[in-house]
């Protein structure tokens, strides 16, 4: 369906989505004036979702930009995606769809590879096809439900209070990265992506149990029963930093200013970071 003719519900999930991606792209000057920007495309709701605000804000954003996508094959797809090319025709969107020679060789030489080495040839597959596409930008459907998963798998699992940045830059600064969907939840990308009737084809990733990730849904799930707009908060909670009252050192005062004209204590104080101390 194309979006300008949806119905009177559905003009309504446009509108809020909408209105939540040019916050995120206003507050954090995710697009500027004469941007090409490529669309990675993954398939499923989201990054559909993307495409989809980008090329309406494209029409009426106060600045000028160009939108194009592209898909990264890597051998993980669970349906055809033949329907999405075939979709992306219809609307009039430049799409380009990659198969990555080192991707597919890897499934078949190495089944149980990690996330780490896939995602090091998509990103190196991602820089390849934006350069060739012309684009400085490249845009990722990331959804705030990402970002909280993030920002709890983090703390839990790695010891780091960080999430993921709504804008960086690739490591020589030739693309700027940026996930607009930050603040739109997958409740809105379910909703608008069935609204448009696209084709959805799933990666086999998304459909793996007993992974960190999936355990980490299940926990937001369950606790949002009883407190729907926990992920509102947690995103408030990443905006609105209190490091003072966190146990990283660099940002403590530990002796009284003035005394010795020294406010914070720093990591070389203690001779490194603090031991956490367990029984053995």
């Amino acid at each position: 369906m194309d979006p300008e003719k949806l119905d009177n519900g559905s003009l309504e999930i446009e509108k809020i989505l909408l209105r939540k991606v040019g916050e995120a792209i206003g507050r954090f000057r995710m697009i500027r004036d004469g941007d090409r920007v490529a669309v990675a495309l993954s398939g499923g709701k989201d990054s559909l979702t993307l495409l989809e605000a980008l090329l309406l804000l494209e029409k009426r954003a106060p600045v000028r930009f160009s939108v194009c996508a592209f898909t990264v094959e890597q051998g993980k797809f669970l349906r055809p995606i033949e329907p999405v090319g075939e979709y992306l025709k219809q609307r009039g969107v430049e799409w380009t769809y990659f198969r990555d020679p080192p991707s597919l060789r890897l499934i078949e030489e190495r089944p149980g590879h990690g996330c780490d080495l896939c995602s090091r040839y998509r990103r190196r597959a991602v820089y390849e096809i934006a350069r060739n596409l012309g684009a400085n930008v490249i845009a990722f459907g990331h959804t705030a439900d990402d970002f909280c998963e993030a920002f709890l798998r983090n703390s839990l699992f790695t010891g780091r209070v960080s999430a993921l940045p709504p804008v960086t830059y690739s490591r020589n600064k030739d693309f700027r990265l940026i996930r607009p969907l930050v603040f739109v939840d997958e409740q809105i990308t379910s909703r608008f992506a069935g609204s448009l009737g696209a084709p959805v084809v799933p990666c086999g990733c998304s459909q793996r149990t007993g992974t960190v990730r999936r355990s980490i849904r299940n926990l937001f799930a369950d606790i949002e029963k009883d407190y729907p707009h926990l992920k509102d908060t947690l995103l408030s909670a990443m905006g609105n930093l209190q490091p003072e009252r966190l146990l990283d050192t660099r940002y403590l005062q530990l002796d009284p200013a003035g005394e010795d004209g020294f406010t914070g204590a720093g990591d070389e104080a203690l001779g490194g970071a603090f031991p956490i101390l367990t029984d053995s």
